[in-house]
């Protein structure tokens, strides 16, 4: 069938769109180490809430904005734990607790969920820490992309929480005094395009 030309006319601008969408791909993303520090708030015994965080970590991030979906890895070294505590945190990595001898790293896996006009609003994955894996969701409160003053490539961050059951990966080391074991994850993420 021959489409007349004025109609040809009217289409091309489709066509070239429609093409664009279906060459476009995933992006890819490399944390910024200097800007990612996922931190925590646990119980002390129900009368005060002991804060810290992660001062080492790395990971990407893949997103397709445009069609709303996308994934992501974060490896968190368990040794850079900080309390603000030096005691606490040598216990923390010792054999009573992380033991970062024999299990040095905890790994977040997941999707991006949820797009609003290009921007996702949780994250579904699973959390492996201490030789254990099980789910853990987290609720993107802030996301946005600019492009970066200094590499001139984009940009983009986020703000995520969520919480979880310290018991359910057998860091268990306080119950039988009362902790509470929910342990609550506030999580800044800087991630720059990779070239």
């Amino acid at each position: 069938m021959r489409i007349p030309s004025r109609f040809a006319r009217r289409l091309a601008p489709v066509a070239l769109l429609l093409a664009g969408v279906a060459t476009a791909a995933p992006v890819h993303y490399t944390l910024d180490p200097d800007h990612t520090y996922p931190s925590f708030e646990a119980d002390h015994m129900g009368i005060s809430t002991w804060r810290g965080k992660f001062n080492h970590s790395q990971g990407w991030v893949e997103m397709d904005q445009a069609a709303g979906h996308g994934s992501l890895e974060v490896s968190i070294a368990l040794d850079s734990i900080d309390f603000g505590h030096d005691a606490l945190n040598a216990w923390a990595r010792g054999k009573d607790f992380f033991d970062v001898a024999h299990q040095p790293r905890a790994v977040y896996k997941g999707t991006l969920a949820g797009f609003v006009d290009g921007a996702p609003t949780r994250v579904e994955g699973n959390l492996t820490l201490h030789g254990v894996t099980r789910p853990v969701e987290l609720r993107i409160d802030h996301f946005k992309c600019i492009p970066h003053p200094v590499f001139k490539r984009e940009y983009c961050g986020a703000d995520a929480v969520g919480s979880f059951d310290r018991s359910a990966f057998g860091l268990d080391a306080g119950k039988d005094y009362g902790f509470d074991m929910q342990v609550a994850l506030r999580i800044q993420v800087e991630a720059l395009r990779d070239k």
